[in-house]
């Protein structure tokens, strides 16, 4: 037993190295392949993260120029003076700090008094301002103006910089934004410019601590001059074509053509002898193109120290080999000693503890799942015995409430009987003895009189309404609730107020002595769309039962109406109905006690035809005088 252990060790041992050594060595393999790649991606979106923020941070600085000619256009457009036009330039300066000058150009001819051409140039001196009048004229149309009378939109010009090798200072170049300026009727007027330095955007531009050794920025304008870069000897007059051979350094020639049209993207390129890598991006307004120059060792810095990481995770990988082989094999054999404890507990009888499911194809994973099976298969079987006990004691429980159910709805059907025959024999035994009455005074015509035959005839009455009645009653309840909504035709015109009197005077039939008032607050002409004998039917029971069970003394039918509702209010003076009553008050065959009057379908037939007239049957549970019922219908 103990060889076959360590044969079986040795074997799951060998197996797992054999498995996971090729696949850790593909996998170094694969990361050391696309190391360079990711690392290089990876650095150029960091470097194109910090063009775009650099980019960003110089745009706002050009809309802290723009923003003064804009706002203060208006001022000149409005009062265009030459002392206006002094105030506006020395305004512009002296309130915006990184505006390096100001100048107003009007068109030929607009002061005569000064001659053919009239400009103002306010510029910054250290922490002074000076004005001037009439400068040169034909420097200021080089400089800006021509573009923007010609275009008649506001626009950024290239600087213009007349110089020699003596006398240009960079520090001193400008770049200009132009905005034409107009009257009311449109006539341009002249163009008002606003400067700033690139010495100070180039210091704003470099503030930011670069990430990369040996990286700078350049600043290009559309016909390739380098505005800003690191080297002045560069600046203005020199482009990025400038002493370039095109066989040698193809790529910074097709730099020069991505920038100057405006593109954006990122390229290599070489320098002198080393290779960069060059982020570029259009500045939105110009034509200018702004640029990261990054060297490129310095993005793959990590590259170089891809070897040290790689020679620890094969040291690291091999230790982990190693410990995961040992520990798996001690996890593949601990399955005997669990299985001889299982065993143990079915032997017992104990059947319920799950014997966990090897997905191996060893002889001990083979071995478990046999076992495995084995107990599913006795737990399946003593549970299924023991859910068909369970089903039929259920069984045996629905049965037993099957059969008093059954009892209790034959006991609910004699008593209902018993109730439909009380009462109807009760008005056939009146009519049935009048009838006799009637029959044996016919040959004798003294023996009743006028007086009580009316008398008689009206009980008779009465009681073949009360019959007819319940019958109705009957009928109706043998009706759904669906067909009798399908029944009910609501085409009947019916005035509110009449018949609400008509109700009333039917009550009358039945109880001559009850007093009900009539209150309406809606015009005799009120009329609604309704179904005439089910209104009739729902209105004179509650009036039915207001005279029946209270004083008779205290009926009250109100009428009222809303926009889309009208409501007859049926309340009465009496007892009332207990509390335990009030919530099957429209429930079918309830009623107050076996010897009360009525067959209890009165009040949910009411409900019934209510709801089929589109309406609602509501009982007032905070009216505690008597019994109050609203009768809700659309109109």
């Amino acid at each position: 037993m103990i060889k076959v252990r360590r044969s079986l060790a040795r074997e799951l041992s060998l197996g797992i190295m054999l498995l996971a050594i090729p696949i850790f060595v593909v996998a170094l393999g694969a990361l050391f392949l696309q190391s360079r790649y990711l690392i290089h991606h990876e650095a150029m979106e960091s470097s194109q993260s910090l063009l775009k923020t650099t980019l960003h941070r110089v745009e706002n600085y050009m809309q802290t120029i723009e923003t003064p000619a804009d706002a203060n256009a208006w001022m000149l457009e409005e009062n265009f003076e030459p002392q206006a036009i002094q105030a506006v330039c020395d305004r512009i300066v002296r309130l915006n700090g990184n505006v390096a000058s100001s100048s107003v150009y009007a068109l030929p001819n607009m002061f005569p008094q000064y001659g053919e051409k009239f400009s103002v140039y306010t510029k910054r001196t250290g922490d002074t301002l000076a004005t001037y009048c009439e400068p040169e004229y034909d420097y200021f149309e080089k400089l800006c103006y021509t573009k923007p009378i010609e275009t008649g939109k506001a626009c950024w010009v290239d600087p213009f910089i007349e110089y020699t090798e003596s006398t240009i200072d960079y520090r001193q170049a400008i770049a200009t934004y132009c905005k034409p300026l107009r009257q009311k009727n449109g006539r341009m007027i002249g163009v008002v410019a606003v400067d700033f330095s690139f010495d100070r955007l180039a210091k704003l531009i470099n503030d930011d601590e670069n990430i990369y050794d040996h990286s700078y920025y350049m600043l290009i304008s559309g016909d390739g001059r380098y505005l800003i870069h690191p080297d002045t000897t560069r600046l203005f007059r020199k482009t990025l074509y400038t002493d370039v051979d095109p066989n040698a350094n193809p790529d910074l020639i097709s730099l020069g053509y991505e920038m100057t049209a405006g593109k954006r993207g990122s390229m290599h390129v070489h320098i002198g002898n080393q290779l960069y890598h060059v982020c570029y991006e259009p500045i939105e307004g110009t034509n200018w193109s702004l640029a990261l120059v990054c060297p490129d060792n310095q993005l793959m810095r990590s590259y170089y120290r891809l070897g040290y990481v790689i020679i620890a995770l094969i040291v690291i990988g091999l230790l982990a080999i190693m410990w995961l082989s040992n520990r798996i094999v001690k996890q593949t054999v601990s399955p005997l000693n669990q299985l001889l404890d299982m065993t143990k507990d079915i032997s017992d009888g104990r059947y319920d503890e799950q014997i966990p499911i090897s997905s191996g194809t060893g002889v001990i994973a083979r071995l478990q799942n046999s076992f495995a099976q084995m107990q599913m298969a006795l737990n399946d079987k003593m549970s299924r015995l023991r859910q068909r006990v369970d089903e039929a004691r259920q069984r045996n429980e629905a049965l037993e409430q099957d059969v008093l159910q059954a009892e209790e709805n034959v006991k609910k059907k004699n008593q209902f009987m018993q109730q439909v025959a009380q009462h109807m024999r009760s008005p056939l035994n009146v009519i049935t003895g009048f009838a006799s009455m009637l029959r044996e005074s016919s040959n004798n015509k003294d023996m009743i009189g006028e007086e009580e035959l009316a008398n008689i005839s009206s009980m008779m009455k009465s009681n073949a309404i009360n019959l007819n009645s319940m019958v109705l009653m009957l009928f109706d309840a043998s009706e759904s609730d669906a067909n009798e909504a399908l029944k009910c035709k609501k085409q009947d015109e019916e005035s509110v107020n009449a018949l609400a009197q008509e109700c009333i005077l039917y009550t009358h039939t039945h109880f001559p002595d009850a007093n009900i008032e009539l209150s309406s607050t809606v015009s005799d002409t009120l009329c609604i769309v309704t179904n005439h004998i089910y209104l009739m039917r729902t209105l004179r029971e509650l009036l039915y039962n207001a005279a029946k069970y209270s004083d008779g003394q205290h009926i009250k039918l109100s009428i009222t109406d809303t926009d889309y509702a009208v409501s007859y209010t049926v309340e009465d003076v009496g007892p009332g109905l207990p509390d335990d009553k009030k919530e099957l008050l429209f429930e079918p065959f309830t009623r107050e006690g076996d010897l009360s009057e009525g067959l209890g379908l009165g009040l949910p037939l009411a409900k019934r035809h209510a709801k089929s007239l589109g309406g609602n049957l509501v009982f007032d549970a905070d009216y505690h005088q008597g019994c109050r019922v609203t009768l809700e219908l659309p109109k």
